[in-house]
């Protein structure tokens, strides 16, 4: 009978799943449970499941402190500042006295520069708890944002007494007195630290970054190898090894210590990116395309790497398998924002400015703070003409990123249009705060001081542009352009030589050596030594341009027209030599084929507004006004303030019969673009004198003609005007001087008989 206990053993089992059910139940159980696994995430370091544990844990019990400030840490170490700060918040509210979430967000106040603000909560924290380290370390950190040394360097020394074995705090101390200008002092409180805890990386990067500001080469490699050795799956300490020997300008020193990077940390992306994100650093964009593709080839789920390479192949204009590889990206998340500002990139390159307008705004919609989204929306504004806009879009990329090369070039590009010396100075500042190894700040320096005639201070910079980038070509081009101006002319032609030689492709030295011979009367020179540079460079357009620029002042058309015809065909965006060969074609007596070249360029390059008006004219002489006034309002539709545009699409209407009004107004927005112009008082009278308000008309013909006075056209149309207010005479002399400047005009039997009718007048 073996039965009762088989029975007896059953019940023990149902009662214990009826008590753990019940503690299942249990909120106080659930939410420990939750607690006690996202703890064991953190310190796995899977804070993304932590966090889900933590948010769970609330679920149960939305009063629950702990978990608020654990999720809280999650989020920080997510990056998630504005999630970090709300729970930060919440916990303080739930519970003042917690003070580690005080601490907490007195320094996310701090890193939002908000002192004051830090230094209250350091304060808070330190009346309930006068021996809190962490809250001495944080008013020290406020009162040095405040600017108050001092005070900041005795509450540092406060926080180390209190806790003298802290290897942080003297790092603390370290930084504060480096701002404090206490050099010596600073060096020993790193190795403070780095004595209390030989194995902090932290501890031992910081003095190496010491040594390297203060150029103390070969003891801040040093410690960057020691880094190295401590956290050798780290990419950190590799990476500052790169930059210091590429400070030293030792880049193949830098490049193999990338090479081994990227051998050791082979399943870290940060580091197998490193070497190409170096190449693009330096410029190097063919070596880090070739690097990223073979990245791609090996880690095709990196998004990372995908990313990047798309940028890559959007600098090289391989804009289709951009395209491809961007859109797999939109595909998995339509709201990327870097893989939409990437597609933004690529409809600016193409072209579409005005469709890349509409995606890169859709990209600020869902992150408003990106510079890289700013700056391209500027690139595409400025492609459709909102100069504005595009400067607005450039100013708000560098007040989210000062550091940002590129916006702060493009701004002094507007400066350097507006002719505005104030801003050019202060993005050139800016760029060589930035970018001290770079010459570009340094050469817009030097033109904003040679803008203010300050000679001897714009060589200082270009100078210094050579010594910053040996290699660069662009000093030695500055400098050779102010000796150039200068009248040294030997000087300049070495200069103009030194940057071709260091880029053979760099049009703006060929165009300046162009300019040394030019001056000297060397036209002969000049056209041989730019064949000699396209036999080096046989695919710059630029130079097929300055060729034919020479080839045209020689007369020889036929030449000319030939190696403007290979410009345009190397480069289909080089306007300058689609319109040249267009001139020297009419020159020749062939407007079909420069009409088929004008027609060409428009196709390439539609938003070219000279080239509509050299169209229209060309044209008008055919007979066909109908085609040139569709030219001229297409014009008009990419810029409806083109004065040129406006101007001769008025002086159409009036001539064949167009809506009166709608001529008015565009003769009067060519007025407003080209005030002192001859064309358009000529225009804007001639719609006074349609309306029959002949005094307006009379005081703007007698300013044509003033201007331009063999101009029988001009004449011929105040004669009208002074016959219509019965000043008969003046009209009489009028038309006669347009019979005796142009006495094979089209207009001479017109001219004739209007002097017929002043005659025949009693």
């Amino acid at each position: 009978m073996r039965h009762p206990r088989r029975w007896k053993r059953l019940g023990v089992v149902i009662l214990a799943a009826i008590v753990l059910a019940g503690c299942s139940r249990d909120p106080n159980v659930r939410k420990q449970k939750y607690f006690e696994s996202g703890a064991r995430y953190f310190e796995k370091q899977q804070y993304r499941e932590a966090a889900i544990q933590f948010q769970n844990a609330i679920q149960v019990d939305r009063y629950y402190v702990d978990a608020h400030y654990q999720l809280a840490q999650c989020d920080l170490k997510l990056g998630l500042w504005a999630d970090a700060y709300r729970e930060l918040l919440r916990t303080v509210d739930l519970n003042p006295d917690h003070l580690k979430a005080q601490v907490d967000l007195g320094n996310m106040l701090l890193a939002s520069r908000k002192f004051m603000e830090a230094r209250d909560k350091a304060q808070l924290v330190l009346q309930k708890d006068a021996k809190n380290v962490d809250a001495h370390i944080l008013l020290a950190d406020a009162d040095a944002g405040l600017k108050n040394v001092e005070a900041s360097l005795g509450e540092i020394q406060e926080a180390i007494q209190l806790d003298p074995n802290r290897a942080g705090s003297y790092l603390n101390q370290a930084y504060l007195q480096l701002t404090a200008n206490q050099t010596a002092e600073a060096e020993e409180s790193f190795k403070r630290a780095i004595q209390i805890d030989p194995k902090s990386t932290h501890a031992v990067m910081a003095l190496g970054n010491f040594y390297q500001q203060l150029r103390r080469w070969s003891e801040a490699e040093q410690q960057y190898r020691r880094g190295i050795e401590l956290e050798p799956k780290s990419p950190l300490p590799r990476a500052a090894l790169a930059f210091l020997y590429l400070a030293e300008g030792q880049n193949a020193q830098a490049e193999q210590v990338l090479l081994e990077a990227k051998q050791s940390l082979g399943d870290n992306s940060e580091g197998y990116r490193m070497l190409g994100d170096f190449y693009f650093s330096l410029g190097q964009l063919d070596k880090a395309m070739a690097e990223y593709a073979s990245l791609f080839r090996e880690h095709p789920k990196d998004l990372l790497v995908k990313k990047n390479y798309v940028q890559l192949l959007i600098l090289h204009d391989r804009l289709e398998e951009a395209t491809k590889l961007n859109d797999e990206i939109l595909k998995s998340n339509p709201k990327n924002s870097d893989a939409l500002i990437d597609r933004g990139q690529i409809l600016n390159r193409q072209g579409r400015s005005s469709e890349a307008i509409i995606v890169l705004e859709s990209a600020l919609k869902t992150e408003p703070d990106n510079p890289v989204g700013h700056y391209h929306l500027g690139v595409a504004h400025s492609a459709v003409g909102n100069v504005a806009r595009a400067e607005s879009e450039w100013r708000e990329a560098i007040r989210l990123r000062p550091t940002m090369v590129a916006a702060q070039q493009a701004l002094a590009a507007v400066a350097l249009r507006k002719g505005d010396i104030d801003l050019l100075e202060k993005t050139a500042e800016a760029l060589i705060n930035a970018n001290p190894a770079s010459p570009e700040g340094y050469v817009d320096r030097a033109t904003a001081r040679l803008a203010r005639r300050n000679e001897p201070a714009a060589e200082v910079d270009l100078k210094k542009a050579i010594e910053v980038a040996p290699q660069n070509p662009l000093g030695y081009s500055k400098l050779g352009a102010l000796r150039l101006s200068q009248k040294r002319f030997v000087e300049a032609e070495i200069l103009f030589e030194q940057a071709l030689e260091r880029d053979a492709n760099f049009s703006e030295a060929l165009q300046g050596l162009v300019g040394v011979y030019s001056q000297q009367k060397q036209p002969a020179k000049a056209v041989a030594r730019v064949n000699a540079q396209i036999a080096k460079a046989p695919n710059n357009s630029t130079y097929y341009l300055l060729l034919g620029m020479l080839l045209a002042s020689s007369k020889d058309l036929e030449k000319t027209e030939e190696v403007l015809e290979k410009a345009v065909q190397l480069n289909k965006n080089n306007v300058e030599a689609f319109l040249l060969l267009g001139q020297v074609q009419l020159r020749r007596g062939s407007a079909d084929k420069a009409i088929a070249t004008y027609e060409r360029c428009i196709q390439e390059n539609p938003r070219e507004l000279r080239t509509y008006v050299l169209l229209g004219p060309l044209e008008e002489s055919r007979g066909n006004w109908q085609k040139a006034q569709e030219l001229y309002q297409k014009a008009l539709k990419i810029d409806p303030e083109y004065p040129l545009a406006a101007n001769n699409l008025s002086y159409l209407l009036l001539e064949h019969g167009g809506d009166l009004g709608y001529a008015v107004s565009l003769a009067q927005t060519a007025r407003t673009g080209m005030p002192d112009s001859p064309y358009t008082a000529d225009t804007l009278g001639w719609a006074h004198y349609k309306l029959g308000t002949y005094d307006s008309a009379i005081r703007l013909f007698q300013e044509a003609a003033r201007k331009t006075p063999q101009n029988a056209t001009y004449q011929y149309h105040l004669g009208l005007a002074y016959a219509k207010d019965n000043k008969v005479e003046l009209a009489r002399a009028s038309f006669q001087r347009a019979l005796k400047l142009d006495p094979n005009s089209s207009r001479v039997d017109e001219i004739r008989q209007a002097l017929a009718v002043l005659d025949a007048a009693p």
